[in-house]
């Protein structure tokens, strides 16, 4: 039931590529997604909150589609924070068991699509059946070589940096770390996302216009965009808003 409803209200008509976007131009490298709205889009048609977050899970596979087109390199969703264990344990359950489902109905066309999976964030306390979905997934599709989705799960910005600190402090006392190197290089070779660029842009949905913990050390210089649009009704349309939005800043790094 829930399923059925899910894809009534989330069907997204195909949209073309706007004239103003610049195939050829600047397409960012690295989209970091904030995917909010989920609960507040099931209030709304009066259905539970576990509706939105399925609804939401079609959102994902329509953005990495048209990102993967555009020839964004990698995408990194927001799934689940470090707070969100405080939400009611029924959601959170269900939350836990979505990458299951996403990806045993997906990863067959992600390995056609050559994307690769990667998960940022503290393993520590995921359930079982989520932390076996999310390791063959990665596993699976560890050689591709084409966009890399990665999911942000059990994840917080404060906390991958308390992390990494930790992590030197140790290597600094066993004498394997030099604490007069230290710079910001060497420090995000420590993070969950050492092997990657920083994010070019932030996408957040839903109106809300805040970081919420998220890869905060990463986002120094990200070009942010915020949308009133919940995210179930993200669609094509949306991102290629972001994109054309993204092609007309000026990216000055702190120069002029």
């Amino acid at each position: 039931m829930l399923e059925h409803l899910a894809r009534k209200w989330a069907r997204k008509e195909t949209q073309p590529i706007p004239e103003e976007l610049d195939r050829s131009g600047k397409i960012p490298q690295h989209v970091a997604i904030i995917m909010d709205g989920n609960g507040r889009w099931a209030n709304m048609r009066n259905l539970p909150r576990v509706a939105g977050h399925r609804a939401g899970m079609k959102t994902v596979k329509e953005v990495v589609k048209v990102a993967d087109d555009l020839g964004v390199r990698y995408v990194t969703m927001y799934a689940f924070s470090t707070e969100n264990w405080k939400r009611p344990r029924d959601e959170v359950d269900f939350l836990m068991k979505l990458p299951q489902e996403f990806l045993s109905t997906e990863l067959k066309e992600l390995i056609e699509r050559n994307v690769r999976i990667r998960m940022l964030g503290s393993k520590d306390e995921l359930p079982s059946h989520t932390l076996k979905a999310l390791i063959e997934a990665e596993e699976r599709t560890q050689d591709n070589t084409g966009l890399q989705l990665n999911f942000a799960l059990n994840y917080g910005g404060r906390d991958e940096i308390v992390k990494a600190f930790s992590m030197m402090a140790s290597q600094v006392k066993a004498g394997e770390l030099d604490p007069e190197k230290l710079d910001e290089e060497v420090i995000s070779r420590y993070l969950y996302t050492s092997d990657i660029p920083d994010p070019d842009l932030l996408i957040r949905t839903s109106g809300e216009i805040r970081l919420s913990n998220f890869m905060l050390w990463q986002l120094a210089y990200t070009e942010l965009w915020f949308t009133d649009v919940l995210w179930p009704d993200f669609s094509r349309e949306h991102f290629y808003q972001a994109i054309v939005e993204y092609q007309g800043r000026a990216r000055r790094y702190g120069a002029v």
